[in-house]
């Protein structure tokens, strides 16, 4: 039988997912993307080539693998058209390698719009959206107000559901915001062009993978963002719409829970989040401008400067908790290389008391003051490294010290952008 192995970030998103998930997707057969929108980009190196994706799993830049974006996605078809034919223009065929659920909801230009009006609106408490309508999206879903994709590939039964739609939102642009309202016809057609263009696209994936599933078919499900993003377990209400944890997993792609054979965390050696929300180990200072400058950290679908700081262990230990990772793979060994001495946050003071657990309530969090433990820094090059004990010694027990804290063995690092930059086998 096949393994499925479910691969979930551990933070606020940006710990290099796309890289892991490339780096593994040669031993898989079937690569799912579960949950999150065009809100999410994976970054991936190969060689000297550059790919940034939003939507299509990272698993189509290894041939021959299918790619699945799952029923719990939010599709915005404007993004994933322009994908595929960016992948199509650099000689990468999609063409019976990628297929869309007709189960998934579609982000619609006025999920955008209100998106970034409403966040504008928030003045002083902005949750610092990417602008690309997935809450919106996912608000409608569960008040049953979406469109999905089966619907938007039948016309006569689209025109109806965009008539009544448009009616009620409309009415929150212009009266609410002040905005222009949209023209129903013109929507109309721009869906339908759409759905021409993403038909030979789409299908029932749910007895597709269950087929695969019972064919031994190897799976690797897909994440996007961080369990810190979390819409039930993270830093809400600076969180995105959807479940990024593991039990997102199985209702955003129909494979039962007891499917999943092993969940993999993603870590960064450090730690980063885009946009706003309580961040303990934030540094505002010469440390966080080193590791943003180090790691390229500027988001790669907004291009925002992402918000630097040391790795926050107690932030970690919930998610790994929350998403019973079995193993954890840390990035961005290389960032750190610069720097002579590294911290890691063990526990939070609040208030003169000692918390080793993540706090719900986000103004706890944030008079939050990290306990730091401190570490030799190894200042030196491990981009060659390949094993354990190619790494310098400094590195390997920075390794062994993430291990204890967060509860979780390390079962490879990342010491370079590119996929064969992979110290594999990495338990200290």
């Amino acid at each position: 039988m096949g393994e499925t192995l479910l691969v979930v970030g551990l933070q606020w998103g940006d710990e290099g997912k796309g890289q892991i998930i490339d780096a593994l997707a040669d031993r898989f057969d079937i690569i799912v993307r579960f949950q999150g929108g065009a809100n999410a980009g994976h970054t991936v190196y190969i060689g000297q080539e550059k790919f940034v994706l939003h939507l299509i799993p990272s698993g189509i830049l290894r041939a021959g693998k299918l790619c699945v974006i799952g029923n719990g996605v939010a599709v915005d078809p404007e993004c994933l058209l322009e994908e595929i034919d960016t992948l199509q223009k650099r000689g990468l065929s999609v063409d019976g390698r990628l297929v869309v659920s007709d189960r998934a909801h579609v982000v619609m230009p006025y999920h955008k719009m209100l998106d970034q009006l409403h966040d504008a609106a928030l003045r002083t408490r902005k949750i610092g959206t990417t602008g690309r309508g997935i809450g919106p999206c996912y608000a409608d879903k569960a008040a049953r107000n979406g469109l999905r994709i089966v619907e938007m590939m039948q016309p006569d039964a689209l025109k109806r559901r965009l008539k009544a739609l448009l009616e009620v939102k409309n009415k929150e642009l212009t009266l609410v915001y002040g905005a222009q309202p949209l023209d129903v016809g013109e929507l109309y057609k721009l869906c339908c062009g759409y759905a021409e263009r993403l038909r030979p696209f789409v299908c029932d994936t749910l007895p597709l993978l269950q087929k695969a599933l019972k064919e031994g078919k190897s799976i690797l499900l897909e994440g996007a963002q961080g369990a810190m993003l979390d819409i039930e377990f993270g830093t809400y209400p600076y969180v995105t719409s959807s479940n990024v944890s593991t039990g997102g997993a199985s209702v955003g792609t129909g494979m039962p829970p007891n499917r999943i054979d092993r969940v993999l965390g993603v870590v960064k050696a450090y730690c980063s989040r885009v946009g706003e929300g309580p961040f303990p180990t934030e540094q505002d200072n010469e440390t966080g401008r080193t590791l943003r400058e180090r790691g390229r950290e500027y988001g790669s679908t907004t291009g925002r400067p992402r918000r630097c700081g040391w790795l926050d262990g107690v932030a970690l230990r919930h998610a790994v908790s929350v998403n019973g990772a079995d193993s954890i793979v840390v990035t961005g060994m290389t960032v750190l290389s610069a720097l002579p001495k590294l911290k890691i946050c063990v526990a939070y003071k609040v208030d003169g008391n000692r918390l080793e657990n993540f706090p719900a309530d986000p103004e706890v969090l944030s008079k939050a003051v990290p306990v730091y433990e401190e570490f030799e820094g190894w200042q030196s090059d491990v981009s060659g490294a390949r094993t354990l004990e190619d790494l310098p010694r400094a590195a390997q027990d920075y390794l062994r010290a993430v291990e204890h804290i967060c509860g979780a063995h390390v079962e490879m690092a990342a010491v370079g952008p590119e996929r064969e930059q992979m110290v594999r086998h990495a338990h200290v």
